[in-house]
């Protein structure tokens, strides 16, 4: 796509947005098929403003837009549905994530498998979000999970698993820590984040079923997070963690 191509009815999310002159805002987007998208959407704080009610997070849209700059002219929106917008601490983790594709994701990236992974992530948020208390704090940590891993492997930052970072094959019963720049290694005296062989198997083979592989992940993906992230917190994670026993 060329810098001043019109991109018509694509398909997207809004992440974030914030005020912009008297009567606009810009919308960090993340769309399928042009990543994510900083637009302008002019006259969206008017009341009478076709835009104004559109401008929200976890509403599936059609997106058309304009410009050569690396800031876009949002030209039309449309409400696409089909999908259940989460609530409550569901709607929470879905802050987490668009706080975790903002930080991530490069301007203009195309991530149509990750896309169509965070579209599924919600409809899982929102379906978990009528179980029992319990059950719905560990479907939770399951889904968040495995996002995480999944977007780290989109992005170039994900991790082997299930070798060490010399070469041998991991195993179940071995204690390990894990280094994000190298990989597993046996545990004995090294730095890094402690996991068992048996979490590290599992991560490699996406199960999240195994309570103890979930606490321990939880512990690894936040050490990759952060080590690609820098020294800025996630402001969402933090919330969480204040607001409701869930610490992604």
């Amino acid at each position: 796509m060329s810098s001043d191509a019109r991109v018509n009815n694509e398909s997207g999310f809004i992440l974030h947005t914030y005020p912009f002159k008297e009567t606009s805002v810009v919308a960090e987007v993340f769309t399928r098929a042009h990543g994510r998208v900083a637009l302008i959407a002019r006259g969206a704080r008017r009341p009478a403003s076709a835009l104004r009610g559109l401008m929200q997070p976890f509403s599936p849209l059609l997106l058309s837009w304009f410009g050569k700059a690396d800031l876009k002219t949002l030209h039309a929106a449309e409400w696409q549905g089909g999908l259940v917008a989460p609530q409550g601490r569901a709607l929470m983790c879905g802050f987490y994530l668009n706080e975790l594709l903002l930080r991530l994701l490069a301007r203009g990236d195309a991530h149509e498998r990750l896309y169509d992974r965070y579209v599924e992530t919600l409809d899982q948020l929102a379906r978990s979000a009528a179980a029992s208390d319990a059950e719905r704090a560990t479907a939770f940590e399951r889904i968040l999970r495995r996002f995480e891993k999944n977007l780290l492997s989109e992005i170039g930052y994900g991790a082997t698993f299930d070798v060490e970072a010399g070469g041998a094959a991991i195993e179940p019963g071995a204690a390990y820590v894990f280094q994000p720049e190298r990989g597993a290694l046996r545990a004995a005296g090294q730095p890094g984040c402690p996991v068992s062989g048996q979490t590290l198997l599992d991560l490699a083979g996406d199960s999240f079923e195994r309570l103890a592989t979930l606490g321990e992940a939880k512990a690894l993906m936040r050490a990759l997070i952060n080590h690609t992230l820098g020294t800025k917190p996630l402001y969402t994670r933090q919330l969480l963690r204040e607001l409701t026993e869930l610490n992604p």
